[in-house]
This record gives structure tokens, sequence and C-alpha cells, in this order.
């Protein structure tokens, strides 16, 4: 080996060796999600804002990636309830962002009104994402009020009197 060669081989073992450990780095992540204590308080929260104000609804709180980890129901909720509050928890997480903006958005972009064929997507209000900073960690679906605006009103009550544990 002449002298060029191996500074060229040293080099290219060096940077082998620094890029080794920035490709290991990235093939495992760190990903905050909601607890079901946590899930427990703010579908509970839903319900009883809600009820708070006359409207029987169900509320389903998903994890990061969709997957219900609670639903809890009012007594006198109807039965569409169920499926509407974890479509809109669903589309909420997946969509990261809240089902009335979407809906809103949806209204007035009609490339954005194509969402509705997604399967499982439902862009009424009601969902809200749920934060740790800008990390979702989960989404609340809220079915039952006489408006997805007030839906969201009652998600984000519950979510309000939690936010000291999200951080």
């Amino acid at each position: 080996m002449t002298f060029t060669s191996t500074r060229l081989a040293t080099v290219l073992t060096l940077a082998a060796c620094l890029a080794s450990p920035l490709v290991h780095a990235q093939a495992v992540r760190s990903e905050k999600n909601i607890s079901l204590e946590l899930a427990n308080q703010i579908a509970a929260g839903t319900v009883a804002a809600c009820l708070a104000n006359g409207y029987n609804v169900a509320a389903t709180v998903v994890d990061r990636a969709g997957t219900v980890r609670v639903i809890q129901r009012a007594d006198n909720a109807g039965p569409h309830t169920l499926a509407s509050s974890q479509a809109k928890a669903y589309t909420s997480a997946s969509a990261k962002n809240s089902t009335q903006a979407m809906m809103e958005g949806a209204q007035k972009n009609p490339a954005a009104a194509n969402l509705v064929h997604l399967p499982g997507f439902l862009l009424l209000g009601g969902g809200v994402p749920i934060k740790v900073g800008n990390e979702v960690i989960g989404a609340v679906g809220v079915g039952g009020a006489p408006g997805g605006h007030l839906d969201e009103q009652c998600a984000l009550a519950a979510i309000d009197k939690v936010k000291d544990l999200l951080k």
C-alpha cells in the first residue's frame, strides 16, 4: 500500500465507524404514548363535561396509533355514539389534528374532501388529539352532543383538567 491508499483506507474506516452509531440510533425510536390511567381520566372527564351540559355521549380514547384504550358511555347515550366516538378518535390520532378542523378544511378544499373515503375516518367535529408538547400521544373522540363543536368542547374541557400530566 502506498501512503495515499493507506490514508484513504484510514479515512474510510473512520467514516464507517462514525456513521455506524448514527445508523443504529435511527433503528430504534422512543415514543411517548398515553397510559391507561390517563386515558380513563380523559374519557371520564369528557363524559362528565358533556353530562354537565345535558349531553349524553360516548367518549373513546385511543393511543398514538389509533388503537382503543378506553370507551365510556353515559347511561342514556344512544348506541350510535360508540361508533361515532371511536371513528372521531381514530381520525384525530391518525391525522394528528382535530376532526372539526379537518371537516372545515374538507369543506373548503375538494381534494381534502376525499378523506371521507378512507376506512375508519369520520370528518365530524368531536375528535381532539392529546399532546405532550407537539407530540401526539393519543386522541379523544366524542359522539352524542347536538353538534360536533359541542362534542369537541367536552373533550377540550377534559384535556384541560389533566394538562399538568401532559408534560
